[in-house]
């Protein structure tokens, strides 16, 4: 029987025929036989129930046309025989997070520079430094800082705590206008803010000069902060020239930067209290910026071989 459109359904298997295998459409499409003839010829299939027809035994085991590989006869009283599974590709080992080829820096603060045995002094030009400069407004903090930071042999960075204070716009709180909790509390933030960015430039072999006017009568503000944000291998440098040198530097200064005769005595008598601390101290009086600068790097060369106690 053939159908009128489109191709016949395998049918259901029934008793007394066997199972319906190779079925395909072309069974019962009329027209020559497709591929070698068979030996021997099959007898005729039942109407509507097509049967694969019988071929001679293959040459070799391999697959027939159109048919995948054979599975492996299974045992009397067995199921059929699962072929052999290929082992898994061993997994790759998860890929750390990281910000490209910068590392950042270290949960713990930075050390001490290590000084290598040497006969002849440390060259403070090319090693890579952790150095605070501190002293009152209008001592050349900044100058002396960007200047000694252009100038070096090896990377260096210069971060100013006025400069990243001044990153809040709207809200900013002035000490100028008084200091109290509000300006504090941004200080303390500028501060830490500092110490981050040191320790990330350090990490990545960029040595980095800060600027702040340390008070060392103010512990709240004073140097344990920059010891605990930056470590013990930040070297403190005071920067402190006479008042009158500050008073006239004071007065080149506009907007905000610039403070009150008062205010500007009032800092300065309090920064003498670094006499006697036993930090170093440059008296830049009579000096100008490159000659300051020189004598940052001798003054630094000592403090690498013998650190202040801070």
């Amino acid at each position: 029987m053939q159908h009128a459109v489109g191709s016949p359904l395998p049918p259901p298997h029934q008793p007394g025929h066997g199972p319906a295998v190779g079925w395909s459409p072309a069974a019962h499409q009329p027209g020559p036989p497709q591929g070698p003839a068979p030996v021997p010829p099959p007898p005729p299939p039942a109407p509507g129930y097509p049967t694969a027809p019988l071929r001679a035994p293959a040459p070799h085991p391999g697959p027939a046309p159109g048919q995948g590989p054979q599975q492996p006869h299974a045992a009397p009283g067995q199921g059929p025989q699962q072929p052999p599974v290929a082992p898994s590709a061993p997994s790759a080992p998860p890929v750390p997070e990281t910000t490209g080829h910068v590392p950042l820096p270290p949960g713990g603060p930075v050390a001490v520079p290590s000084v290598p045995p040497a006969t002849a002094a440390p060259d403070p030009t090319t090693t890579t430094l952790a150095v605070l400069l501190i002293g009152p407004a209008g001592a050349g903090k900044t100058s002396v800082a960007k200047y000694w930071a252009d100038h070096r042999r090896v990377p260096t960075a210069h971060i100013s705590l006025d400069d990243v204070r001044e990153w809040v716009r709207s809200g900013f709180a002035d000490p100028q206008t008084g200091w109290n909790e509000h300006s504090e509390a941004q200080y303390r933030l500028a501060r830490r803010t500092c110490g981050f960015s040191a320790r990330n430039f350090l990490a990545n072999g960029i040595s980095c000069i800060l600027d702040d006017a340390v008070f060392p009568d103010r512990p709240v503000v004073g140097l344990g902060g920059w010891k605990r944000h930056v470590g013990p291998g930040l070297l403190p440098v005071v920067l402190l020239p006479g008042l009158d040198i500050v008073l006239e530097r004071n007065a080149e200064r506009s907007g905000n930067r610039r403070l009150t005769d008062e205010e500007v005595a009032r800092i300065h008598g309090r920064m003498a209290g670094w006499y006697g601390s036993g930090l170093p101290i440059i008296d830049n009086s009579q000096l100008d910026v490159p000659e300051t600068a020189h004598l940052l790097d001798e003054v630094l060369s000592r403090s690498i071989v013998s650190p202040p106690n801070w």
